[in-house]
């Protein structure tokens, strides 16, 4: 009994989540309330002009969503604990921050968006990182984007972002929530900030008709 007492609970609230305080944590938070009032104000926007959207309009429509889902997701997970998964989670947001500004950089890309943005056409992530100024050279950009997809792939480079140490001094690989690792919280929170705050912001370059006013402006 005394065992189960000592256990983390199954879910914790907002007066007990273990990264609850962190700064980074909180300005990502803060950030959320401007991404949704984006969204919805484009939302808006597009039901009422939907005939008139132009072809980067409609695919910010597909994109732009799915992208602040994942950073809500994201958030979530973080406040649980659960930072591994934040982890996974984070290339796909990238990668949708990443696709919205390459599309508003090139014009000629939209054509393959519209086409499928298949697999051997489309710009390779590594690409488009370093279109958006993320990594000084190509190689850095290549190496963010690679250090992405080892975590999505599972492969044994990716073991290391699971590692938590055990009791005896070894490590071990977690299978729950890690609540001692404050400075990955940390990590993990700016970075989810940063590239939501891409997506957003290409989200109003995409929607110059949409103007939050001076209130809301982040």
């Amino acid at each position: 009994m005394d065992d189960q007492e000592d256990l983390p609970p199954a879910v914790f609230t907002p007066d007990n989540e273990p990264y609850l305080g962190r700064e980074p944590l909180l300005m990502f938070e803060r950030q959320i309330p401007f991404s949704l009032w984006v969204s919805a104000h484009i939302a808006a926007y597009t039901r009422e002009n939907r005939k008139n959207l132009s072809d980067l309009q409609v695919a910010a429509c597909q994109i732009v969503p799915q992208g602040i889902n994942l950073a809500l997701a994201i958030r979530e997970l973080l406040r649980q604990g659960y930072l591994f998964a934040a982890l996974v989670l984070m290339r796909p947001l990238v990668e949708r921050a990443a696709i919205v500004a390459y599309l508003l950089d090139h014009s000629e890309a939209i054509e393959e968006w519209k086409g499928g943005w298949r697999f051997r056409n489309r710009p390779p992530l590594a690409t488009m990182l370093h279109s958006m100024g993320i990594g000084e050279a190509y190689e850095e950009a290549k190496e963010i984007c690679e250090y992405y997809n080892h975590i999505t792939h599972g492969d044994p480079i990716s073991a290391d972002s699971n590692a938590v140490p055990l009791g005896d001094g070894s490590l071990g690989y977690s299978v729950d929530k890690v609540l001692g690792d404050p400075l990955l919280c940390d990590a993990l929170a700016t970075q989810g900030r940063s590239y939501l705050g891409i997506l957003v912001a290409g989200a109003i370059r995409c929607f110059p008709e949409v103007k939050p006013p001076p209130s809301v402006v982040h």
